[in-house]
């Protein structure tokens, strides 16, 4: 399936409704540690966002965040359940490592879930090691963290 791919900010519409639909989904997910999660998880700070499109319907969304001089921090990553497991998503992540790399950092991270099993295992499709976990997610038992140094793209 061939998906088009588009650059914007947290305050595209469809980026807004396709992060509703994530939270709904994590808040099933998460059960009572959702709000521990959410409150990391607002988007008007985000200004990297890229939308997936398939034709004029956006399917996937994620965004990347500066943490660190070197180190982007991947957030906001989802996939319309009927869209998944078609390469969407690891097209999102290529896409998102390649504006970071635009942008001289060279090193992205990111947490998810333990709950969230494809979710760990596209990371480590793509190429992303488990690292201890950091900042607010240390001593968090259901969060893993990952870690990919940047090449060229």
């Amino acid at each position: 399936m061939t998906f088009t791919t588009k650059r914007t900010t947290s305050s595209n519409p469809d980026f807004i409704a396709l992060v509703k639909l994530l939270d709904a989904e994590l808040a099933k997910i998460d059960g009572e540690e959702h709000g521990f999660y959410a409150q990391y998880n607002k988007i008007d700070k985000i200004n990297h966002v890229i939308l997936i499109y398939d034709h004029d319907i956006a399917i996937a969304c994620g965004a990347i965040k500066a943490y660190a001089e070197d180190t982007m921090e991947i957030k906001r990553m989802f996939t319309q359940p009927s869209y998944r497991g078609q390469g969407a998503a690891s097209t999102l992540l290529q896409e998102l490592e390649k504006w970071a790399y635009e942008m001289n950092f060279h090193k992205c991270i990111l947490e998810t879930g333990k709950r969230q099993p494809d979710a760990v295992a596209l990371y480590q499709k793509n190429g992303y090691q488990i690292i201890p976990n950091y900042g607010q997610y240390e001593g968090i038992d259901n969060s893993v963290c990952f870690k990919k140094t940047l090449a060229q793209h």
